[in-house]
């Protein structure tokens, strides 16, 4: 389990075959859960942070097109009596979305539509791991108010339009539904 706040701003080192390779300052033993960008990823090596992506991952998130260089979101798991700061992540991404627009006061994204159910105005959600506030909604997507801090410490400061980002709803609406549907 994962909060979305991220703890360091890595850089992919490289990314051959199926082993992701970043640079960072964070430490975190074999074995152990990190999240890049948001998805749940197994630490294989360290140092440097190693992991092996598997295909299912490469298909249904946005690491798929990462390179030497490019910025990370990071964050190590949460453990048991950690404060939680952002909200529940499970660092299972939902669905790859698109910066729609990236303004001063608010950035919107474009989502599928089966995932708006899910998104509701001053709800929780997470955009490439980071724990963030809905501020608006549309019939396309959602819309949240970035500070300052956030676009300093995470890839938020560098999105253009039009960008893929990795999207998980709040997981607790998707239990609700679920128990909902079968009942």
């Amino acid at each position: 389990m994962f909060t979305g706040i991220v703890r360091e701003l890595g850089r992919v080192q490289s990314f051959e075959g199926s082993r992701l390779v970043v640079s960072s300052e964070l430490s975190a033993p074999v074995g152990d859960s990190v999240a890049v960008n948001g998805v749940c990823l197994t630490v294989v090596a360290s140092p440097p942070l190693s992991f092996d992506v598997v295909e299912e991952t490469l298909e249904r998130t946005t690491l798929g097109g990462l390179a030497p260089g490019d910025p990370v979101n990071l964050e190590p798991a949460a453990r048991v009596g950690d404060p939680l700061g952002g909200h529940i992540v499970q660092g299972h991404v939902d669905a790859v979305g698109r910066a729609r627009s990236t303004g001063d006061d608010l950035t919107w994204f474009d989502v599928p539509a089966e995932l708006l159910r899910y998104v509701a105005s001053k709800g929780s959600v997470a955009v490439d791991g980071i724990s963030l506030t809905i501020a608006g909604l549309d019939d396309e997507g959602f819309a949240v108010a970035l500070i300052p801090h956030t676009r300093a410490v995470t890839t938020m400061g560098r999105l253009e339009p039009g960008a893929a980002v990795n999207i998980e709803v709040d997981a607790l609406a998707k239990y609700v539904e679920r128990l909902l549907v079968r009942t």
